[in-house]
């Protein structure tokens, strides 16, 4: 069964998370020699994909901002907003 996870997300949960090769391999049940590859391809080509990472944080705030959550829409009426 192939997997749809992305080298941005393994380099975030490394980077960013701190998790370990290992952690990382025990809780996406991948193979170490896949988040070793997928890491390997983060370092050759990090500033592509941190420019990517942080256009989609931006796009995700932009979209949050635009359409609250039902949550958000709560919270913001016990607020008196």
């Amino acid at each position: 069964m192939g997997r749809r996870i992305k080298v941005r997300d393994i380099a975030i949960w490394h980077d960013r998370m701190g998790m370990t090769a290992d952690e990382i391999a025990s809780e996406y049940e991948l193979e170490l020699s896949q988040i070793f590859a997928a890491l390997t391809y983060y370092f050759d080509n990090r500033e592509q994909i941190d420019r990517s990472i942080r256009e989609s944080g931006t796009l995700v705030l932009e979209l949050r901002d635009r359409d609250p959550s039902e949550f958000q829409k709560k919270l913001n009426e016990l607020r008196g907003g």
